[in-house]
């Protein structure tokens, strides 16, 4: 693959436009990055639960703030790389282009939960299991193979994609109209379903299988078989900057909320450092009383550390990526002390923080509540004549299809009104259709 052909500012829906003011003095992947943040899925990832149950009185990360912080780093990461690699092509006429990798990459980490569907990562299991295990495993015959593995695997990932790119009713062609580049960036798993490892990992669903396959064409990405690419190389800086946030900010909250003690989350974050670094950084910490400064100081050390050794990965292993050759995420090459130190924090984060009885509460009142909502509005987009299933989907927005011609195009118009509900909204509907919430009650 060429960099020359990966960086494209060509839109999705627009390819015949012309803008001949160019946007004024933003560029095109400025303007992704604007229409994502000022876009309404954008705002409702505000109450959309990352790890821990939306804040009480201790703040801590959600969606929207988890994104913001993701594509902070990703834009960092993605600077140190452009820096090296403008050096390397210096001689190069598309040279500057390299330049736009940072905002790419700052837009794509922005945009790379828009898909998740309420209650963390519990809400991705409950909608597959539903069709897996639940009551929505009786739909299997009546759809197509294909359908029903992007069912039964449903995937977050994939689904951001289509919440970027489909044309909702009464919207415009190309959805979001996002630049080729920024939406090939988001694909961490770039095959369909019927490829998905034993993670139930994909990258897009049936029903952008084209799209997909028509911008990975024009940015020159390699085919490996039937429906399978290779990663467009931002992908491994944007996962790289969210299993840098996921796993610091991660441990970090989990502090805040006394699931970690003060003394166990110092020893593991001071884990990242050698004698001398770590020396420099204890005397720091000793002019700092409060804990949870401390903690914070720490977090940006080792973000920037993490920051540093992957760039240093990504530039050292930069021909294996553009061959689609290279194996693993950047994470997996850095430094072995570095490595030991994540790995040591992923350990005592599945045994203590995703464990903890109040992520627990959460997967398991998120999973009744999704599993609830699928069944009522699966019966009501199969059997609208009812008059059950005309109360219920005339709360269902226009935009999503509920009419579809077909079986699989009426679930997937449901599952688009799953995953863009927020926890706080899917309860109150969950209640109101239980009769435990009425207006004025």
């Amino acid at each position: 693959m060429c960099w020359n052909r990966l960086i494209c500012d060509k839109r999705l829906g627009l390819e015949h436009y012309t803008d001949n003011n160019n946007g004024g003095i933003r560029s095109d992947f400025q303007r992704d990055y604007d229409r994502l943040v000022f876009s309404s899925p954008f705002r409702r990832l505000q109450n959309k639960t990352q790890v821990f149950p939306l804040p009480g009185s201790i703040f801590v990360h959600n969606r929207l703030t988890h994104s913001l912080e993701v594509s902070s780093v990703g834009k960092s990461l993605a600077r140190e790389v452009s820096t090296r690699l403008r050096e390397k092509y210096s001689d190069e006429v598309w040279v500057d282009k390299l330049y736009d990798i940072d905002e790419i990459v700052s837009a794509a980490c922005l945009a790379h939960d828009l898909g998740n569907p309420p209650f963390g990562h519990s809400g991705e299991k409950a909608i597959s299991s539903f069709f897996s295990e639940g009551e929505g495993a009786a739909l299997e015959q009546l759809l197509s193979a294909e359908e029903w593995k992007d069912l039964i695997h449903f995937e977050g990932n994939a689904n951001s994609f289509r919440q970027l790119v489909h044309q909702f009713a009464g919207r415009r062609p190309g959805g979001f109209a996002m630049t080729y580049s920024m939406l090939a960036s988001i694909v961490k798993y770039p095959y369909s379903s019927a490829h998905a490892n034993e993670k139930g990992k994909f990258g897009f669903f049936t029903s952008e299988k084209s799209i997909f396959e028509h911008i990975a064409n024009e940015l020159g990405i390699i085919k490996r078989g039937e429906d399978q690419y290779v990663r467009h190389p931002l992908v491994y800086l944007v996962e790289a900057a969210d299993d840098i946030c996921y796993q610091v900010m991660d441990l970090e909250d989990a502090h805040k909320l006394k699931i970690v003690n003060t003394r166990e989350t110092l020893e593991l974050m001071l884990g990242f450092f050698k004698s001398e670094r770590k020396e420099r950084i204890q005397e720091v910490m000793n002019n700092v009383a409060d804990k949870n400064e401390k903690v914070g100081y720490l977090r940006s050390c080792i973000i920037g550390t993490l920051v540093k050794e992957c760039a240093e990965v990504f530039v050292a292993h930069e021909d294996e990526i553009l061959s689609g050759t290279f194996s693993g995420c950047l994470i997996d090459h850095i430094s072995d002390h570095t490595k030991n130190a994540y790995q040591a924090c992923s350990d005592l984060a599945y045994d203590k923080i995703y464990r903890a009885s109040s992520v627990v509460e959460i997967d398991l009142g998120g999973n009744q509540i999704i599993a609830f909502l699928m069944k009522k509005l699966i019966d009501a987009v199969r059997f609208p004549e009812k008059n059950y299933s005309q109360l219920l989907l005339s709360k269902v927005p226009q935009q999503y299809e509920v009419h579809a011609p077909t079986l699989f195009g009426k679930i997937q118009a449901v599952l688009d009104h799953m995953s863009a509900m927020t926890d706080v909204y899917a309860l109150d509907l969950y209640r109101k259709l239980n009769g435990m919430s009425l207006p004025a009650v």
